[in-house]
């Protein structure tokens, strides 16, 4: 895991992790990043990668690079005002319908040749048409401002990882186990692919192969960043473990009365595909941070040793789940009925609701969440991003 490029300049990469309405918390943290910035400053970050709904925010801010501090504005004003119905029909026709197509398609095998779900996400789909403007990626690379902007899908027939890239001609595409790098022209299939949550939301076919979430077997998710250059990465992960400190609840709790339910079950397994890897992958880079570190001086000028990679992670100082269960009455009643039957409306099944939960309340919260833990990291951030130190009393208010 050795970053792709011999120039003396660091190169900056974000790396913005998968997690449903989670990345909300990425957009408070990106406007932290803004505020930082001086005024008209260029893109921070030449390497962006995103996963799932990472790669989201993370095409959003390639198509505006040109203009950071306003691709950020708009981002984050889409993030303040979302509600359920833009990125999966949940009204109760909607929602019947589509449950009968999936019970129809799953335990009748009828309409097999059509890729189906439980929920219908093609209101996403048009939110992100009116929203984004692929040309701003070709623009910011022509200009400079970009070296390359990636997003991950799993091939659900190859059982590949695909890092799908599009940046400057002089990056390579790359092929590692079960993980490869292929240059494009990103398009929003792409998008949906890279998001498409397995049995939530539909497959995607690109090409001669229909892909899912990217997070699916994704076990080096900072390794795209390094293969398109960077030196250094920033990470901003939506781990329930607050600021990755261990957690230990074997002990010091009752026994659990009832088994776990469905939900809970359903929340582990997104919690293991969303931020596992991640937080695996951030431990493997700073043991070879370390052991590089050990290897002397000259052996490393004559290219024997493994370059360190600086990264810098800021990451959730407060359990996301328990955000999401005070505001679950948010949810609308349709998605309340189906899912009080396994647990997620319950506190212990949180975990569902805080990928699902896209609403103004929780998703402003977890955006002020985001940027305050950001700006407590001010200085940390100012000496990663080579700027001025800020004033005690510079940006202390969240984004309006």
């Amino acid at each position: 895991m050795t970053a792709s490029t011999t120039s003396s300049e660091p190169v900056t990469g974000l790396i913005l992790s998968g997690g449903g309405a989670r990345a909300a918390y990425q957009v408070g943290v990106l406007a932290a990043v803004a505020d930082l910035l001086p005024d008209a400053a260029e893109n921070p970050f030449p390497v962006i990668v995103g996963t799932s709904a990472g790669a989201i925010n993370a095409v959003s801010l390639a198509c505006g690079a040109l203009h950071f501090g306003e691709a950020v504005r708009r981002l984050t004003a889409v993030w303040q005002g979302f509600r359920t119905h833009q990125v999966y029909r949940s009204d109760w026709r909607g929602v019947f319908h589509q449950a009968g197509r999936f019970i129809g398609h799953s335990l009748l095998g009828l309409g097999r040749q059509l890729p189906v779900a439980l929920l219908d996400s093609r209101p996403l789909a048009e939110l992100l048409q009116r929203e984004l403007d692929f040309s701003g990626i070709s623009a910011a690379v022509r200009q400079r401002r970009l070296r390359a902007v990636a997003v991950t899908a799993f091939g659900y027939e190859s059982a590949q990882a695909v890092t799908f890239y599009q940046g400057r001609a002089t990056i390579d595409p790359w092929f590692r186990h079960r993980r490869v790098g292929v240059p494009t022209r990103l398009s929003l299939q792409h998008l949906l692919a890279s998001a498409s949550i397995p049995l939530m939301f539909p497959p995607v076919k690109i090409n001669r192969e229909y892909f899912g979430d990217g997070a699916m077997r994704q076990s080096a998710p900072i390794s795209p960043a390094l293969h398109l250059g960077a030196t250094r990465v920033l990470v901003i992960g939506v781990s329930d473990n607050p600021q990755g400190e261990p957690v230990n609840n074997a002990f010091g709790h009752p026994p659990a009365v009832l088994p776990p339910s469905l939900a809970q079950i359903g929340g582990h397994l997104l919690n293991s595909a969303f931020i596992d890897s991640l937080e695996s992958d951030i431990e493997l880079l700073e043991r070879l941070n370390l052991m590089s570190r050990l290897i002397p001086e000259e052996r490393q000028s004559r290219g024997l040793g493994v370059k360190p990679v600086e990264v810098l992670v800021i990451s959730p100082s407060q359990p996301l789940d328990e955000i999401a269960a005070r505001h679950r009455r948010e949810l609308p009643a349709v998605l309340r009925l189906f899912l009080r039957g396994p647990g997620a409306t319950q506190a212990s099944g949180a975990g569902v609701l805080s990928y699902l939960l896209f609403e103004q309340g929780y998703c402003n919260e977890l955006v002020e969440l985001g940027y305050q833990d950001a700006m407590a990291k001010k200085e940390a951030l100012s000496d990663f991003l080579c700027l001025a130190r800020p004033s005690l009393a510079q940006a202390s208010v969240a984004p309006a």
